[in-house]
């Protein structure tokens, strides 16, 4: 996968220690303070935002979309590959966390809202659709409806030619939420990769590659996806 070439402009440069301690703080407040919504309690490393990221496009003018970005782990990702170009909004339900991303990368448009709100907020900020979607929402947490609710946000929310990127955990891979996440994948849209596990990160995640969203319409049609085998 492509990644930029030369180096990385000083606002962009990887967090400091303290500063990676504050965010590991943060993420556990937020988390004590609603795990339901946060559903981690460290953000993620930068290897597996370097592969959640892969599909910002590293030429052209994209508009790039981040579903819940948290203390900014994959919106770093996003800022090195764009490096400049496009347009970079992030869509995060908390308002601490939105505050904290506002202020550490005045380059984003961060708007506190529920990510199931995705068209209007595409809307009201005077954008079409999303060439990229990059998730950090955690899937295994969320009830089927509101599963299905936020994926069909994705999927009206990005462009054809787009790209959704999200990722799991890897042990969770086999547990009923993550093979229904799958699924949902595989109905609405043609073509779901997934990646290599990455190790490296704690714990251990790989990375959802989804391309050529389909319309309701195509998905219906399509029937439904075949049902994976018990582990």
């Amino acid at each position: 996968m492509s990644t930029l070439a030369g180096p990385e402009p000083a606002a962009l440069a990887p967090p400091s220690p303290a500063r990676g301690g504050d965010d590991r703080t943060a993420f556990l407040r937020e988390f004590l303070r609603d795990p339901f919504t946060v559903a981690a309690v460290t953000p993620s490393g930068r290897p597996l935002a370097d592969l959640v990221t892969a599909t910002v496009p590293h030429d052209g003018a994209p508009l790039v979309v981040e579903l819940g970005p948290g203390t900014g782990a994959f919106t770093a990702a996003v800022q090195r590959r764009l490096a400049g170009r496009g347009r970079h909004l992030a869509v995060e339900i908390n308002a601490r966390f939105a505050a904290r991303l506002a202020a550490r990368y005045p380059g984003v448009d961060v708007e506190v809202a529920d990510a199931r709100g995705l068209r209007g907020v595409l809307a009201r900020r005077g954008h079409g659709r999303a060439d990229v979607i990059v998730s950090g929402l955690p899937w295994a947490a969320f009830a089927p409806d509101r599963q299905d609710d936020l994926l069909d946000a994705v999927t009206g929310g990005l462009a054809p030619h787009g790209a959704f990127t999200t990722f799991a955990y890897t042990h969770t891979r086999w547990a009923p939420p993550a093979r229904r996440l799958r699924r949902a994948l595989r109905s609405r849209f043609e073509e779901v990769v997934l990646s290599r596990t990455v190790w490296a990160n704690l714990p251990p995640a790989f990375v959802y590659y989804c391309r050529r969203p389909r319309t309701p319409a195509q998905a219906a049609a399509g029937g439904p996806p075949p049902v994976e085998p018990a582990a």
